[in-house]
């Protein structure tokens, strides 16, 4: 998920690397104050997000009663890499990240986010608001985008649903249906989004919210999309705490953040989209564990 402009990747990648620094910095620190490393993926502005840190940072400390270090890594491989040698204690990923966690072992669900009373969201694909697509069908031997080659919602479950429209076979790539050539993988939601405003394709992969929310896109140019298609379920994300902390600190850092569906409701939408709840971890991340199966041994 991506910043809107040049000017904020820079500054993304500076938080990042901020971020990553402060891990490791910490990790150094055996014998300071017992702290709470949490990591959040960057998915906005990053001059709010440093807001949004501080604010989480300072609601937590309250909470647990020790001090709390939000950061924001620039990659979800450094999240998983922080969750296995110990640096960060608890992170919020996408319903993949955490399957990828659990099955290394070194991270399980916390809590999961709710969209809308549910623990799951769509993946859109979207359209300009002119043209006359009105299902994935129509799309064949199209130039589309996907958001990037790992997305959840912006690349892997849109897949999974042609395999089970029987538009593709699983040993096939997406080409065999868009066409040879006319497949694009970007960067993030933002990147497909753009792909289909400049007309470069003709509809995008992306998750619901950046058609339905004001969150990526700008008014003006939501107004130009609809959404021509939906497919999911897809799993909402999760806070994944790592296997090695110690179960007590575990159901401290529980009950901390299920504090915020009470205490900070409006800073608990912004960062992780909803109330947070506790769900059975094997049936949420199913779904995801289904496309990720077949994605898996698909030619991508």
């Amino acid at each position: 998920m991506k910043g809107k402009s040049g000017m904020s990747r820079k500054r993304s990648a500076a938080a990042g690397i901020a971020g990553l620094l402060a891990v490791v910095l910490l990790a150094g620190c055996g014998r300071g104050e017992p702290t709470f490393v949490v990591a959040l993926k960057p998915d906005r502005d990053p001059d709010a997000m440093l807001e949004e840190q501080r604010a989480l940072g300072a609601f937590l400390r309250e909470e647990v009663d020790r001090r709390v270090n939000v950061i924001v890594p620039m990659s979800g491989a450094v999240i998983h890499e922080g969750l296995a040698n110990g640096t960060i204690d608890t992170a919020f990923v996408s319903s993949t990240d955490a399957v990828r966690a659990a099955d290394a072992g070194v991270g399980e669900v916390l809590l999961a986010s709710e969209i809308n009373g549910r623990p799951y969201y769509e993946s859109y694909w979207i359209t300009l608001r002119e043209k006359t697509y009105f299902e994935v069908e129509d799309l064949r031997g199209r130039p589309i985008a996907f958001s990037s080659r790992t997305s959840t919602s912006g690349m892997q479950v849109p897949v999974w649903d042609l395999v089970k429209r029987g538009l593709l076979r699983p040993d096939q790539s997406p080409e065999a249906f868009f066409g040879e050539g006319n497949v694009f993988y970007g960067t993030g939601y933002v990147s497909a989004a753009r792909r289909v405003l400049d007309g470069q394709a003709e509809a995008a992969a992306v998750s619901y919210y950046v058609l339905d929310k004001d969150k990526h896109l700008s008014e003006e140019e939501r107004d130009r999309l609809r959404k021509l298609a939906s497919q999911g379920p897809v799993p909402t994300h999760v806070l994944v705490v790592r296997s090695t902390l110690p179960e007590e600190d575990k159901a401290l850092l529980r009950a901390a953040f299920k504090a915020m569906n009470e205490g900070a409701a409006d800073l608990r939408d912004t960062l992780f989209t909803g109330p947070l709840i506790e769900v059975d971890p094997v049936e949420h991340l199913a779904p995801t564990r289904e496309v990720m199966n077949l994605i898996r041994e698909m030619p991508l």
